[in-house]
């Protein structure tokens, strides 16, 4: 393959320039090799294949009205998962399974671990005495692969097989599989410490380390030690991941066996920047342009960017792009973004197939890394970078920042391209810049703000938090810093030293599955009169975002905003999926305020009230106004701006009010309201008196 020529739109600022001579196969990789197989190299672990092909007679199949005659979809299911990569190990799966507490599964993406291992166990009537609970990091996750094992099994959803998701839920008594995300596990445990309705808890996709995972594994070895105490039936504990740190996890889980699934990933080409990239985007988009030159049709192309606001202005380029005549005799590109905040139809457009003589691109976030599989894709581009969100303890403040990806998720990316044959990935960084990555990500309990963990442990009682057991304990200083911001939203209380509990309103906070902020926002409502309004508020922010930005109509859709007029939500750019998500939150908001005791009013359309009542929550996040016409963060001095999307913008408030910082080459306040001085004292004297701020 030759050199890459620039697109004709726009020229990047550094001729992208890919090593072609050179390449890196992906046996060489510390992951994962071409046939799927892992390197064990670090951790002595077993792979489960025996000699000879797999059979077995389920002892369960479903719960149809006549189990003896399959249905052509049943045995074309069934079929589909005898064709599994797991299938032939299913007999010494099981087997170790069954005598060990805890066990960790490697395996790729596509072994089927994830919807076959739950019914195995269940096949095997493994769970007679308690549920089978299975977790993922996201809630899309649990809904769609709760529904493919319902499928699978025959059953109804929320019958045999359920989920549970953040304010929304398919669940009954008979239910025995339950995929449900990590987070609404923790918040059972509150309740259920020994999470007594399950005899096991399988954590899938353990590599992403989000905080509610590693809070999990530290509730889960408690509630094993507990159970066994008591003399209660074990739980038994399945650890999954398509790559991890596996002897990091096994030594934390008392040097627990691993196992090693083979997947059935085909060879993959890789291709590195002959030099450093100065504009990843450009690149990333001239690198599409090139291979959709060279590259036969209907070969897909999978790209990693970072944000939908980049997403969006790079689907947009490559349309334009893609109209030139000198792609005239080239094949018809189908360009697609792919990103969580995205109107369902047009993420599941990303998953039609390709028309003859025709391309399909899409450009996502790392949504698409682990999470889905998307058929066609022989091409992945990666740029490199992810966009994180990090705590900053000296300002208080999250930050969300575009940074370098680590070597796990560069390779999860580029095993993307051979799910279905062999494929080829293009890296918009060099081999230096990917050896000076991280080899695994920083987990999130590293670098995010531990309010919400906390408040939950104390919840359960958990009273000295520097005690409890973390995979990786998080620094003392973001400890200090989280039970400070409790303090403050009285929500807890020092009894003595290292020691907390809850106050009243820390134990209501913790009811609400929300930011300990915004339940202190709820609880304000009374006070101020605007329970109604604010739950409204609340019920948004807790969403993805109900506003859409079509391609090149970015100023249509700042305006309608501005208007807010009663038009159907897709004439004012709204997002109707995550407008009627966010009707559903409301109700169960408003369902805890009840439980809780708080009462409902209405502050009939008064916004001072609740701008005053919003305050309550987050007097920490505010800006003031300098003479230079900049914003400075009251507390820490940092310097933020208006979005130029922002309604705000022009006005220049004197105190503008956000809900967090986005750094995106420059640091925005996201989401924005204006407020008076004096309100911010009279809702949160302690903290300005305190700190010596003057307004």
């Amino acid at each position: 393959m030759a050199g890459f020529q620039e697109p004709p739109l726009k020229k990047p600022k550094t001729d992208v320039n890919f090593v072609f001579n050179s390449h890196l196969p992906v046996q060489q990789s510390p992951i994962r090799g071409v046939n799927g197989h892992f390197n064990n190299k670090q951790h002595a672990g077993n792979f489960l294949f025996p000699k000879g092909p797999a059979t077995f007679k389920p002892k369960v199949q479903g719960n149809g009205a006549n189990r003896n005659t399959k249905s052509s979809d049943q045995l074309k299911i069934l079929k589909q998962r005898h064709a599994l990569p797991i299938f032939p190990a299913r007999p010494r799966l099981l087997k170790e399974l069954k005598k060990n507490d805890v066990v960790i599964v490697i395996g790729e993406t596509g072994s089927g671990k994830t919807t076959q291992i739950p019914q195995y166990l269940h096949e095997e009537r493994l769970d007679r005495k308690g549920a089978i609970c299975v977790t993922q990091p996201r809630r899309v996750a649990a809904i769609t692969i709760a529904k493919r094992v319902a499928e699978e099994m025959d059953t109804n959803l929320g019958e045999l097989v359920g989920y549970s998701v953040r304010f929304e839920e398919s669940v009954s008594p008979s239910t025995k599989l339950k995929y449900m995300t990590d987070g609404m596990l923790l918040r059972e445990a509150i309740s259920d410490p020994l999470l007594s309705k399950y005899s096991w808890v399988i954590v899938d996709e353990a590599h992403e380390r989000t905080v509610s995972t590693d809070v999990l594994f530290g509730i889960i070895k408690d509630a094993q030690k507990s159970r066994k105490a008591f003399a209660k039936y074990p739980l038994r504990v399945i650890i999954m991941s398509a790559t991890m740190d596996v002897d990091h996890f096994s030594n934390y889980f008392n040097k627990c066996p691993v196992l090693y699934i083979e997947g059935r990933q085909h060879p993959i080409e890789m291709f590195y920047a002959r030099e450093k990239q100065e504009d990843y985007v450009l690149a990333a988009m001239s690198t599409v342009i090139q291979i959709h030159k060279e590259a036969p049709p209907q070969h897909d192309i999978l790209v990693f960017l970072t944000g939908q606001e980049e997403i969006d202005a790079v689907v947009h380029n490559i349309r334009l792009i893609a109209k030139d005549n000198s792609l005239a005799e080239f094949p018809k590109i189908r360009v697609h973004a792919l990103y969580a905040a995205l109107p369902a139809h047009q993420q599941l457009d990303v998953f039609r197939a390709t028309a003859a003589g025709e391309r399909k691109v899409i450009i996502s976030t790392n949504i698409a890394e682990t999470s889905i599989t998307i058929p066609g894709v022989r091409y992945v581009v990666d740029s490199g970078r992810a966009k994180v969100r990090n705590y900053l303890p000296g300002s208080g403040f999250d930050v969300l920042k575009v940074k370098k990806i680590s070597q796990a998720q560069a390779w999860q990316r580029t095993g993307r391209a051979g799910r279905e044959t062999s494929g080829f990935c293009y890296r918009a960084y060099t081999l230096e810049e990917f050896n000076a990555m991280a080899v695994n990500p920083v987990p999130e309990i590293l670098r995010s703000n531990m309010s919400s963990v906390i408040l939950q442990l104390l919840a359960m009682g958990i009273k000295n938090i520097l005690t409890f057991d973390f995979i990786d304990k998080p620094s003392t200083e973001y400890v200090q810093q989280a039970v400070e911001q409790l303090t403050l939203l009285d929500a807890a209380k020092v009894v003595k030293s290292d020691m907390l509990e809850l106050t009243e309103t820390g134990k209501k906070m913790a009811q609400f599955p929300l930011d300990p902020r915004y339940a202190k926002i709820l609880l304000s409502g009374p006070d101020y009169g605007c329970t109604d309004e604010v739950l409204t508020i609340v019920a948004i922010l807790s969403s993805e975002s109900i506003y859409t930005n079509p391609s090149g109509k970015k100023e249509a859709a700042v305006n309608a905003r501005r208007k807010f007029s009663s038009m159907w939500c897709h004439e004012n750019f709204l997002n109707y999926r995550n407008l009627s998500y966010t009707v559903e939150v409301r109700k169960q908001l408003v369902q805890v305020c009840q439980r809780c005791g708080i009462s409902i009013v209405s502050c009939q359309q008064n916004l001072d009230s609740v701008r005053r009542c919003i305050i309550a929550g987050l007097f920490t996040n505010v800006a003031e106004l300098q003479l230079g016409g900049k914003y400075l963060t009251l507390d820490s001095r940092q310097e933020a701006a208006l979005h130029p999307a922002s309604v705000l913008f022009g006005g220049k408030p004197a105190y503008v009010l956000f809900t967090e910082l986005v750094h995106t080459g420059k640091t925005y306040m996201h989401i924005n309201s204006a407020v008076d001085a004096q309100w911010l004292f009279e809702t949160a004297p302690e903290y300005f008196r305190k700190r010596h701020i003057k307004i």
